[in-house]
């Protein structure tokens, strides 16, 4: 694969924040990372101790049927636990874990005592129902304190929680709820979405019609009847207040096995059936407990708010798990970024005077394009840490995050990692990394990655393997042992981890995502990735947002169609066209022009921010449209189409 970007901006993490940093220099985080990959087993068995277990481990990484590693054998712990009941002993009591707001603006404050407290009552009503340890529970709700409650009520008793994102279609949930058996569903009446009432429980209906397994359906009151009425099946269906309200306070912990399952995770696959990612107990929860704690160097006074939603993972990792076992405080708000107006997220942060803010590159994005006259109206001073997180982050989004949002005195993590790896693997240490924009820098302890060929060859950019397991990994694909292995241990003999990500080294030993390996294009014998071509366009200054796809062209082997928005308010004509194209020309060369630049107002996202490639290139190969119910508005995808169409 061969590299474009050139970027030679560099910023070391501001002095002061450095001096009071978990790891305050690139010394301090080189030795432990050394002891991480040299005594891995060490390294854990330490970084394991900061957390309750019933029973310790007898061995740390069992590697003997790999590549089903095991973590932590023999030991038994409860992540529920380690989230909630660890702090009940001292001053974190009373501290503020959950600070909710909803779309509509009513607020909630729950301290660590009153999560202990709805959890146990929650986990109880379970329990009332059957629910016991190993069944499977579904979750689909909108982002309400009742969500992150419902997945510590699971851990708790050892249910396996799925979380299905509350903006699915009904075959979707179908499809989720039948795979992995579940016995019971969580939703809503509705929930709240740029000023309208999503019909959740009706949704869910609609869904169970065919699912066999269900027999129960736990319902939160949250629309309140308005503006549709939620139909109750009796005997199935359950008002979650009424099940909860004469709930004993307390519920003992499950002792959980190590390699218990905790949840089921669906992701997309390129068969199209979504894969149920297996996550497992006592490695997941160490590994999530230490990279909330280093990355974003937690310190008891921050005030936390990471934007994702708990329907995605990094809503489980960084929202749920591993703040809370760190006894964080934190934000979790409801709705879209733009209700009532573009300026929400920058209120809500000057509100709750937020120290730590971890978004996704497409949202930033979306901030540059909206303006910057909505973050100058707030007070946004007491911010510290940034983060990014969902795809590479291009250059001059990292720029603008930097200036305008950090005001030049925030190190910005760039987090890169996967459903499947579970939590951070190349990130920035923000007290000790030197940053460069777009740029991911180095592994987290304990990961080991390589740039490869398809050979194994050791190469500069190539196909990015990761050499040795790490505790949060995966642990399989649900019910399906040979699509895990033919998935992720395909290649190099099934001795590295496969993740599917191009990347390249640069001169400092820094890493660089290049984005999917599918999403690498082949133009007349240059094989470069789509990433590194969107960033080129993002640097001109009317441009808010691109997508790059390959196209079958019968001399060059492949062809580029980009399609382009631009800073709202601006226009765009045939001269904005040139400058793009002398861009390309100047950046990489005259090979990777584009065959067609295609102006517009948005690009088909899903509802957690990631552009769909995938339906662009059936746009530009004319081909017939799949599903489009999981986007954030299915409706751009028709708009373009007509477009391309008539250009």
């Amino acid at each position: 694969m061969e590299s474009v970007s050139h970027e030679n901006r560099k910023f070391a993490p501001p002095a002061a924040f450095a001096e009071n940093a978990h790891i305050g220099s690139m010394e301090a985080y080189h030795a432990l990372y050394e002891k991480s990959i040299k005594d891995p087993e060490a390294f854990w068995a330490e970084a394991a101790e900061d957390l309750h277990w019933f029973k310790k481990w007898d061995t740390v990484l069992d590697a003997s049927e790999a590549p089903f590693y095991k973590w932590f054998s023999g030991a038994r712990t409860n992540v529920c636990y380690n989230c909630v009941d660890r702090h009940l002993e001292g001053p974190n009591r009373n501290k503020a874990a959950i600070l909710w707001e909803g779309e509509p603006g009513e607020t909630r404050m729950l301290t660590y005592q009153d999560v202990h407290r709805e959890v146990c009552k929650f986990a109880n009503g379970l329990k009332q129902l059957g629910i016991k340890k190993g069944d499977r529970v579904a979750i689909y709700l909108p982002m309400v304190p009742e969500l992150a409650l419902a997945v510590l009520a699971c851990a708790r008793i050892g249910a396996v929680h799925t979380v299905i994102f509350a903006g699915f279609s009904a075959d979707s949930i179908r499809d989720r709820v039948n795979d992995c058996g579940a016995k019971c569903v969580i939703t809503a009446d509705g929930g709240w979405r740029r000023g309208r009432v999503l019909p959740l429980k009706n949704i869910v209906d609609e869904a169970l019609v065919g699912a066999e397994t269900v027999t129960d359906v736990v319902i939160v009151k949250r629309a309140h009847g308005d503006p549709f009425p939620c139909h109750v099946k009796e005997g199935r269906d359950h008002w979650y207040h009424r099940l909860v309200q004469d709930q004993p306070i307390d519920c003992p912990c499950e002792e959980m096995e190590a390699e218990d399952m905790l949840f089921l995770l669906y992701t997309s696959g390129t068969t199209g059936k979504p894969k149920g990612i297996i996550h497992t107990t006592a490695g997941y929860m160490v590994y999530t407990h230490q990279t909330t704690k280093y990355i974003f160097d937690m310190k008891p006074e921050d005030v936390y708010w990471c934007t994702a939603d708990v329907g995605w993972v990094t809503g489980h990792s960084y929202i749920v798990y591993g703040p809370m076992q760190c006894a964080a405080t934190q934000i979790i708000y409801e709705g879209a970024p733009d209700s009532p107006d573009e300026g929400r997220f920058w209120d809500i942060i000057e509100k709750y005077r937020a120290t730590i803010f971890y978004t996704a590159p497409t949202a930033i994005r979306a901030f540059m394009k909206w303006g910057d006259q909505w973050p100058e109206k707030h007070d946004l001073s007491s911010l510290r840490l940034l983060g990014t997180v969902g795809e590479p982050i291009n250059p001059e989004a990292w720029m603008w995050y930097h200036k305008t949002i950090g005001a030049e005195k925030c190190p910005i993590v760039d987090t890169w990692w996967q459903t499947e790896t579970g939590g951070h693997m190349l990130t920035p240490m923000p007290g000790a990394t030197p940053t460069k924009p777009g740029c991911a820098t180095v592994p987290f302890f304990g990961i080991e990655p390589a740039i490869l060929t398809d050979d194994g060859e050791a190469v500069e950019a190539g196909i990015l393997a990761i050499k040795q397991p790490w505790p949060g990994m995966l642990r399989g694909i649900y019910g399906d042992e040979q699509r895990y292995k033919d998935t992720y241990w395909c290649k190099w003999g099934g001795k590295y981890y496969f993740p599917g990500d191009g990347a390249r080294r640069d001169e400092d030993g820094y890493v660089w995502i290049l984005g999917r390996v599918d999403d690498v294009v082949n133009v007349s014998g240059h094989r470069i990735g789509t990433a590194e071509l969107e960033s080129v366009f993002v640097e001109h200054k009317d441009v808010a947002e691109s997508a790059v796809v390959g196209v079958p062209h019968e001399i060059k082997g492949q062809g580029l169609i980009a399609f382009v928005t631009v800073i709202k308010g601006r226009s765009h004509d045939d001269q904005l066209l040139k400058e793009l194209v002398s861009m390309i020309d100047k950046s990489i060369g005259k090979f990777a022009r584009p065959e067609r630049i295609l102006f517009s107002n948005d690009l088909p996202k899903t509802r957690s921010g990631k552009i769909m490639r995938r339906l662009l290139r059936d746009i530009a190969e004319g081909k017939k449209l799949g599903n489009t119910s999981t986007l954030a508005d299915p409706s751009v995808v028709e708009h373009l189409r007509r477009q391309y169409e008539e250009s």
